[in-house]
């Protein structure tokens, strides 16, 4: 049986948004497993190709005139809310790679990812996946984020992991992230309210993550067999959540 390209392009986001085993798929369309592996392989690059060359991170101008209106009351200056996430991956037969993608808060060996919203609610920013040991920080630093094309005044919000005030310095960009105790008992009365706020806001970028764990390829353990194509899957279904519904209706 041969597959036209529309067959093809569907059975790659069945397998992506339920997570459908390739050898279920196979039995259904009468073909090898390999043969739908390759097929898979093959739109998920094609995929990655022709979404990752569109220009997903607005101008200020086009954030200004669709921002959503909980970021114009309160925080009209954002210009990404950033957000970490994690998939779980099969322990790795090195101890060495078991060691660096061991996550201490999941405790489970995961790859880490970076995933930004514009205030537009589209995602604006996808970094690949790192080995689940990494800090924020360091996922911050070394996805490239920091070298958008801002613009000065612009702010970046995020929560309490993303200690990331130093690396903005002399580049024109402020930080809102939720305020520190810092060896109080408590928070000011006016820090609970800019805590409250910002949780308000960056429940959004939650909201969106939600959605791209939505593709189910992504919610269980992800098979060593599919290390070679992991950014590509993960790239992907991120991106895909922009031809959703917008998470807020108008």
């Amino acid at each position: 049986m041969a597959l036209d390209l529309q067959e093809a392009l569907f059975i790659t986001l069945v397998r992506l948004g339920r997570g459908m085993a390739e050898s279920t798929m196979a039995h259904l369309y009468g073909l090898s497993q390999s043969t739908i592996s390759t097929v898979i392989i093959t739109f998920v690059n094609f995929l990655f190709l022709k979404l990752g060359s569109l220009n997903i991170f607005p101008n200020k101008e086009v954030v200004r005139e669709n921002m959503a209106s909980c970021f114009k009351t309160l925080y009209p200056d954002t210009r990404i809310i950033l957000d970490a996430t994690a998939v779980t991956i099969e322990i790795p037969c090195s101890l060495c790679k078991q060691s660096m993608s061991f996550s201490s808060y999941k405790q489970r060996n995961t790859l880490k990812g970076l995933i930004g919203i514009s205030p537009t609610l589209t995602v604006c920013f996808v970094s690949q996946l790192y080995t689940g040991s990494i800090s924020d920080r360091e996922l911050t630093e070394r996805s490239g984020l920091l070298d958008l094309l801002y613009d000065r005044g612009d702010s970046i919000m995020a929560d309490k992991g993303f200690t990331i005030l130093d690396l903005l310095k002399g580049s024109g960009l402020k930080l809102n992230i939720p305020p520190f105790l810092n060896d109080r008992s408590s928070l000011l009365p006016a820090e609970v309210i800019e805590t409250q706020e910002i949780a308000s806001v960056r429940i959004h970028v939650e909201r969106a993550i939600r959605r791209v764990k939505s593709f189910h390829i992504l919610d269980g353990v992800i098979d060593a067999t599919m290390y070679g194509s992991i950014n590509q899957v993960w790239s992907v279904c991120c991106l895909l959540t922009n031809f959703m519904d917008p998470l807020i209706k108008a």
